[in-house]
């Protein structure tokens, strides 16, 4: 397996969020927002800023667009463990291939256990400086991994120019509210339960800047904001005949296995 196709399945597990730069400094809510919209958001935020370790199930579609405009959906099933301020795993499963992501606070590690391989770098010592360097140096994104900043209300106000409360709507058996935002790259959607956690059940982006709106698509389920993870939980230890390789770098040609 080449590095190249390690890089390209690591896009595939670590898809497109909707923040592509981190806000420089708070910004103020969008005059074009509606003020309830922007309270439920902050509230959701700030809840999950606040929450110190948590862990939740996804479920995760992504359109791709051929050449031809037809639009493929490719479908996941994901996990995820946070403890701030510098610990995460998740993992994602589907028929094609499964891969794990481990963040200590001090390494990053992407793991490919159907080919064998991993891919290990030095990392920032926190979850948002950690997120940061994914996206700039090795081009790697997290799924919605814009709601794991703790300042995710300001920079998620940064991409947005308008937004709306839809209404109320039942989601795996929680009610929501339906909260609908505007930018001029990207419409995006979020569903947040309504109650004394008020977590994010559904969350939708639409990128307006490439052909056909493909769009990403997230349902949170299994939500534990007190479970036992110990420090073990996010440290990666190769399994036997696992093999090292490296992380392609953006603008880096590939090289072919060996």
């Amino acid at each position: 397996m080449s590095i190249s196709h390690l890089q390209a399945a690591a896009r595939a597990f670590l898809l497109v969020a909707l923040v592509g730069v981190a806000a420089p400094a708070a910004q103020a809510q969008g005059t074009g927002v509606d003020p309830e919209a922007g309270r439920l958001l902050r509230r959701m935020t700030d809840y999950l800023a606040g929450l110190q370790q948590f862990s939740v199930d996804t479920q995760n579609t992504l359109d791709a667009v051929l050449a031809s405009g037809q639009k493929i959906q490719f479908v996941m099933e994901a996990s995820a463990m946070v403890r701030r301020p510098n610990k995460l795993y998740a993992e994602r499963r589907n028929d094609l291939v499964s891969q794990s992501f481990s963040y200590d606070g001090k390494t990053l590690t992407l793991y490919n256990p159907s080919d064998k391989v991993y891919a290990t770098v030095a990392a920032p010592d926190t979850i948002e400086g950690m997120l940061d360097f994914a996206r700039d140096r090795l081009d790697i994104i997290a799924p919605a991994g814009d709601l794991l900043y703790r300042n995710a209300f300001d920079l998620l106000m940064q991409v947005t120019t308008s937004g709306v409360v839809v209404g109320k709507v039942m989601i795996g058996g929680v009610q929501c509210d339906h909260l609908a935002f505007r930018g001029p790259e990207v419409d995006w959607q979020v569903w947040i339960a309504d109650g004394g956690q008020p977590l994010p059940r559904r969350y939708v982006v639409t990128t307006k800047d490439l052909a056909s709106y493909p769009e990403f698509t997230a349902v949170m389920t299994n939500w534990n904001v007190s479970p036992n993870l110990s420090d073990a939980r996010f440290s990666f230890t190769p399994p036997a005949g696992a093999k090292p390789i490296d992380f392609l770098t953006p603008g880096t040609s590939s090289a072919p296995a060996r």
